[in-house]
């Protein structure tokens, strides 16, 4: 079975029509279409880890009660898996709901969907090497997407930083009366294309969003964003830093997407004990 990602950072066609409705505060009109028919029902263990990624992100202080993981969903790949509008720490299998690519739910049955949706049905759309998505507000990365200073990897831990990290400007896209919010998909289009082919992209006034090959690995790249950010703000305070090198950071992120599993289990033990 083939699937179609089109429509990447390069291909919105329409974008003079979009940016100017972004601008106005204006979302382009929904498609009208029969309902959306589900690709079945996920894996039992792939619902498991999207509930237990929400609670270790909570319990990491990653989110509080804003933020969101998501994954693809396994039996297809243009379609992704995303709790309801909830706090991340209170997410069952039960608020797990299925979206397509354009972020229209599948079988919706009254559930409301978060604003930022359009964060991952746009990232999923121009990067088919992705397969989790964490948007989230964590404080010590924040800084770094409001300032000049560029967020670098400190330790071997967050050699996945060493590609560099953009900052997405919304004004870019939407002017300079927006809420900050990702609430369209021309707005989740021009975050994936700043974001690239990184494994992270700031968000400046708002947060970050982290992409990887699965749950577990975006889970240790969203906590460890946070912990490198929390590092990198301590060492300015004692002198110049010496970072990792490209050629360190490609090999220290190559021995940690082997070792992902170690974390995950002790992260996922003490939070799950929580609930």
């Amino acid at each position: 079975m083939s699937f179609c990602f089109c429509h990447g950072p390069g291909s919105l066609g329409r974008r003079g029509f979009l940016t100017a409705a972004v601008a106005a505060g204006v979302e382009p009109a929904a498609r009208a279409q029969a309902p959306l028919a589900s690709a079945g029902p996920p894996n039992a263990a792939l619902l498991d880890d999207l509930v237990a990624a929400n609670r270790i992100l909570y319990d990491q202080g990653v989110v509080d009660g804003f933020g969101h993981v998501s994954v693809r969903h396994d039996k297809a790949l243009n379609r992704y898996l995303l709790s309801r509008s909830m706090a991340p720490a209170l997410v069952t299998r039960d608020d797990i709901m299925e979206y397509d690519l354009d972020s229209v739910p599948v079988q919706p049955r009254g559930r409301t969907s978060y604003l930022e949706r359009f964060i991952h049905g746009e990232l999923y759309k121009a990067r088919p090497d992705v397969i989790a998505i964490v948007h989230s507000h964590s404080p010590a990365v924040i800084p770094f997407a409001d300032t000049a200073v560029p967020l670098r990897p400190m330790n071997h831990i967050a050699g996945f930083l060493g590609t560099g990290v953009p900052v997405f400007e919304i004004r870019d896209t939407a002017g300079p009366a927006t809420d900050m919010l990702i609430r369209n998909p021309s707005l989740g289009h021009a975050l994936a294309a700043t974001m690239g082919d990184h494994s992270v992209v700031l968000m400046r006034g708002h947060g970050s969003v982290a992409a990887a090959q699965s749950i577990r690995h975006v889970v240790f790249r969203a906590v460890y964003t946070e912990v490198n950010a929390r590092m990198q703000a301590e060492a300015m305070k004692l002198g110049p830093i010496t970072f990792l090198n490209a050629q360190e950071a490609a090999a220290a992120t190559k021995t940690n997407d082997a070792l992902v599993d170690r974390p995950w289990e002790l992260w996922k033990q003490h939070a799950m004990a929580k609930t």
